[in-house]
This record gives structure tokens, sequence and C-alpha cells, in this order.
């Protein structure tokens, strides 16, 4: 039983948004020698994801709600359970006491949005307020390496180009807000088949990126570069083309697949124009997953 009798419900309810992570590129430059591709890729996060919430409590629990509970684990497995041990191994049981996490679910899972390792970056932050540890973001990222690769992007989550395995991070300055309408079709799609289906792991890194960056020259920008996981993900589920072909029938600017799929973004010049395209597809496809939303700035922008 929570107990937050002795404190405001604010102070003790410690909240955190898991914003999903959107690759508008995507090329795969090499494969190491122990079995790791190398990519290079834009990454945007945006205002729509899950939420995470941690409270004090006299014992650990862990709730699942929102549309896709059903289709998180409960056990040791989960993310959120791994970030939440993570920072107990660092600190200590006695300076991490119990915690009740409640994770509201409103990412499909498997769906090539980084939803898992956004909940896990969401839990490192949201804990380690609770806790009211003494923590600069360096550590808390080089942590967050520990539970996975895209740990440490989602805890920027600011406009950035991964390199490497997806450890070499670029913040990028002056990154505006965009409009999205974000879809998926209804299932999910292993990133390890998707590897293992890729034709050609060989490929060149991505262009320069424009010097002012703002819808026209991002479309422009985008139809010179390639998400290279797509040919191999829609091998393995070609309901991603009736995704894009959904977005473009929505007149989207540019359409492409985010990350290892089944998740497809549409590029959208405003925000009111992409609610009207969501509500157009939601429409034709009341049973699949789309929202409209817009991508989170650079700080300075």
């Amino acid at each position: 039983m929570t107990d937050i009798s002795d404190v405001s419900l604010e102070a003790a309810l410690s909240t955190e948004l898991a914003p999903a992570k959107i690759n508008l590129a995507l090329h795969v430059t090499g494969r190491r020698d122990d079995g790791y591709h190398l990519i290079d890729s834009l990454v945007v996060f945006t205002r729509f994801g899950d939420r995470v919430g941690s409270v004090a409590a006299d014992e650990d629990s862990f709730e699942v709600t929102g549309r896709y509970a059903a289709n998180v684990p409960r056990d040791a497995s989960n993310l959120v359970l791994r970030a939440r041990e993570a920072l107990r191994a660092r600190y200590g049981a006695e300076k991490a006491p119990p915690v009740a996490i409640t994770l509201e679910k409103n990412l499909p899972v498997a769906s090539g949005m980084g939803g898992g390792s956004s909940d896990a970056a969401a839990t490192l932050r949201s804990l380690a307020r609770l806790w009211q540890f003494d923590i600069d973001d360096a550590e808390l990222a080089r942590i967050g390496a520990t539970l996975g690769a895209d740990v440490p992007m989602c805890l920027a989550a600011r406009p950035l180009v991964a390199r490497g395995t997806g450890d070499e991070l670029t913040m990028l300055p002056g990154f505006p807000s965009l409009g999205l309408v974000l879809v998926n079709p209804g299932v999910g799609v292993a990133t390890a088949d998707v590897f293992k289906a890729l034709a050609k792991a060989d490929n060149e890194g991505l262009p320069p990126l424009p010097q002012q960056i703002e819808f026209h020259s991002m479309r422009n920008w985008l139809e010179t570069t390639r998400n290279d996981l797509c040919p191999a993900a829609e091998s393995i589920t070609p309901s991603i083309r009736y995704a894009l072909a959904a977005l473009n029938k929505a007149d989207a600017g540019f359409a492409r697949m985010s990350g290892s799929g089944a998740t497809c973004f549409g590029l959208y010049e405003t925000g009111n124009v992409a609610k009207r395209a969501a509500a157009e597809i939601r429409k034709r496809q009341p049973k699949w997953f789309v929202a409209a939303t817009r991508s989170i700035p650079s700080e300075d922008a």
C-alpha cells in the first residue's frame, strides 16, 4: 500500500514522458566482427509517447495501463524494472527504497519507435528525481547504456544523429519541431529478425544536413536518404506498405518507415494539417495505431 500521507502528492509522485523515438533516416554502414551493425541515423522524439510514474511505497510494485498494456511483460525482462534495479545497484538499496511504478503504455510494442528504451530512460529520470540522487546526465547515460544501446539517446530525447551502434551521439542545435503522423498497421516486428534479413550492411552514411532546417528543406533532404531496414522489414511484414500508402494518400509531404518497423511516419507542414491527416487515416483504419504529434525541438530552437 502506497503511503504519501506525510508529503504532498506533487512532491511524492514523479512522472516522466517516454517519447516515441523516430528515425527520420537510417543508414546501415557496416557490421562489426561481434555481429553488431553500425548505423548513421537522424533521430527525433515526439510529444506523444508512454508515461512512467513512480511514488514511494511500502514494497515494490509495477502496474501497466493504457491501450497496449496487455502486450507488456511484467517480469524482470521489462526494461522499466531493469532500470530500477540498475539505479539500486549503483546507489544501494538504502538510498533506493521501495517504489510503486506505473507505466502507461500508449505506444505499440515492437513497433520501431524505441518504446522499451524510452520507458527505461523515463524510469531512470523519474526514480533519480524521486530518490533525490545527485546525478548528472553523463552518469545517467552510462547507467542507461548497460540497459541497451538506445537508452542513452532516449535520455537525451532531443534531435540528434546516432552513429556506431547507436552509442555515438551528436546533438543538433537549432532543429525545429516537425509535424508528424505516426501509423502502425497493428503488427510488431522483431528488430533481430529485420537485421537478419538485411541484404547489404555496408552502405554510405548520411549526407550533410541542410544549413537551415524547416519543413521544405527537411523534406528535400529526406528524399536523398533512406531507411536501409525497410526492404528487410517489408519482406517480413508486407503490411508496412499499406501504412506508407495510407500516409501518402493523406497527403504526407514525405513518408517512411521508422527504425525496424512496422511504424511509419508522415511529415506535415503544420500540426493542424497532421491532425486532419490522422483523422482521415483513422476513419479508414480504425483498428490501426494512428497519432498526430510534433517532434521535440532542440533546446535552442
